[in-house]
Parts: C-alpha cells; sequence; structure tokens
C-alpha cells in the first residue's frame, strides 16, 4: 500500500492565536497535494520558555483552539492529522502542563492521545540548561494508534533517546513511528538524524518526524531556537526527507511494503533473549 504523507516544519512563537493561522495554511497545502495524513511538530500551539507566560496563554484541552481548528479541518479535507503535541493546562495540584500528542480521524474525532513520557531535564551548557519536569508533568504509557493507514506509534522529541519505547511499540505491532519534536540546536546538530536512522533500523518502520525551527518569537522570557530538519526515514534506514531549516511542508510517499521487506532481511524483532546481570565481573 502507498501512503501519501505531509510533515509540517513550524516557526511557532509564543502566541497561541498567531501561530494557528500559518498551520492550517500548511496544512490546507498539504491537503492540495494528496496528503492522506498530516503530521505537525512538538508543541505546535505555543513555544515558550516562560512558565509564567505559558500559564498565561494555555488552555485545558477542553477549550485549546489549536485542537479545536485542527479537528475542524481533518473533517473538512478528510485527512487524518498527527498533532505532534500541544502544551496544555490541566488540574494537576502543581499547576503542571502536559505535553500532549492528539491523533485526529478524516471525522475530526480524536483516536488517541498520548503525554510525552521523558521529561528533558538537561544542562547542555553553562548557558543552555532545561528542565522540562519543573513545568511539564510525565506521561505513563505508550501508545499506539491502529488506522486503516497503518499502524501508528506515538512518541514526542527527548522519546527519541528511549530505544525500548520503540521497540515496544513495533513489537505491538506498529508500522511507523511518529517523533515530533523542537530539538535543541546543538544536540540536535550532533544527533538528531543518527538518533532517527537508528530508530527505523532497529524496529523496521518508518519514522516520521515534523520539527519546529529557527529562533521562536518570545514575548516574554528567554527566546529559543530549534534545529528543525524535520525528516522521514525509511524501515531500513535511508533518509526519504529531509526539511533543512525552512519552515514548509514537506511531501512523502511510503511504500508500506517496506516495513515487511526490511523486518524479514533483519528480523531482530523476534531474536529478544533474556539474560543475567549486569554483575561485577
Amino acid at each position: 500500500m502507498a501512503l501519501r504523507a505531509a510533515i509540517l516544519q513550524l516557526n511557532a512563537s509564543d502566541d497561541p492565536v498567531a501561530n494557528l493561522a500559518p498551520t492550517l495554511g500548511y496544512l490546507r497545502d498539504a491537503a492540495s497535494q494528496g496528503a492522506q495524513i498530516v503530521l505537525t511538530p512538538e508543541v505546535t500551539n505555543c513555544v515558550s520558555a516562560s512558565r509564567s507566560h505559558q500559564d498565561a496563554v494555555l488552555q485545558a484541552e477542553a477549550d485549546d483552539i489549536t485542537l479545536t481548528a485542527l479537528r475542524k479541518a481533518a473533517q473538512e479535507h478528510g485527512i487524518w492529522v498527527l498533532i505532534g503535541s500541544l502544551a496544555l493546562k490541566t488540574d494537576d495540584p502543581d499547576g503542571r502542563f502536559a505535553n500532549r500528542a492528539f491523533l485526529i480521524d478524516p471525522q475530526g474525532q480524536i483516536t488517541a492521545r498520548y503525554d510525552k513520557i521523558h521529561m528533558f531535564d538537561v544542562q547542555i551548557s553553562e548557558t543552555e540548561t532545561y528542565r522540562e519536569s519543573a513545568g511539564f508533568r510525565p506521561g505513563n504509557r505508550a501508545v499506539l494508534a491502529r488506522t486503516p493507514l497503518g499502524a501508528l506509534g506515538l512518541s514526542i522529541c527527548y522519546d527519541l533517546r528511549f530505544a525500548y519505547l520503540y521497540r515496544a511499540l513495533a513489537q505491538a505491532g506498529a508500522q511507523m513511528l511518529a517523533i515530533p519534536a523542537a530539538f535543541s540546536p546543538l544536540t540536535g546538530a550532533a544527533h538528531w538524524e543518527t538518533l532517527l536512522r537508528a530508530r527505523a533500523i532497529e524496529t523496521g518502520c518508518f519514522v516520521l518526524a515534523p520539527a519546529q525551527t529557527g529562533q521562536h518569537a518570545a514575548r516574554q522570557g528567554r527566546a529559543r531556537r530549534s534545529h528543525g530538519h524535520a525528516m522521514v526515514v525509511a524501515p531500513w534506514g535511508e533518509i526519504v526527507l529531509d526539511m533543512g531549516t525552512e519552515p514548509g511542508v514537506g511531501m512523502v510517499t511510503l511504500d508500506m511494503g517496506k516495513v515487511a521487506e526490511a523486518r524479514a532481511r533483519v528480523p531482530a524483532l523476534t531474536h529478544d533473549r533474556s539474560f543475567a546481570g549486569p554483575g561485577d565481573a
């Protein structure tokens, strides 16, 4: 089966209202080019490093304008939409937000939700530190969405570094892995492509990785930058698409037969063995 997919690369600001128009424009463009599914990056609605600003502009899932508009657009165009993630308010007592992905069907219905499991708590350099867990609470459940287009395993950004998540998704039936991101420029330049190709090769899945790119306009707090290079990687590890650093729409046609082909050549997903240790020698 051939699948026509669109990968969006965005340069979102910290203003959810301003971000919505370009996102919808790219989605319309993708639909006009025959996309059956459109994938958006992490934090499609708002890129911000300021917790106080997020508290002022973010909304709960039921009220989020981006979710409402993209559900309507999916229905209007009759396509699937994977919202890479939205930053959303929750009812958590500590006030932390959710970093949540949504899969929308062609009727505009939410068919799957996934909350980012692994929090980006790192000090990359003396001047670049992230503490995602201070503002976002982690999820605790892996999600596999079975659709007429194929089975799609959901993940978000920093999850990419945890290979066991993708192995579990593939062994549960995933043929495609969604890895939407707002990757740091420093770690992106060093690791993004390598990790995406590794996840594809290890699982025999197509990897679909929409991305945020460039410097993100900020009305409050430090302006963030993202690596860009939204990518699609085939099950054998070939790069099908690399969008560079410009915002836009990337169109790909996926031959879903390549999944079975790659897994037949190297059936590593069936070769797990239990083992003892590790222990001291």
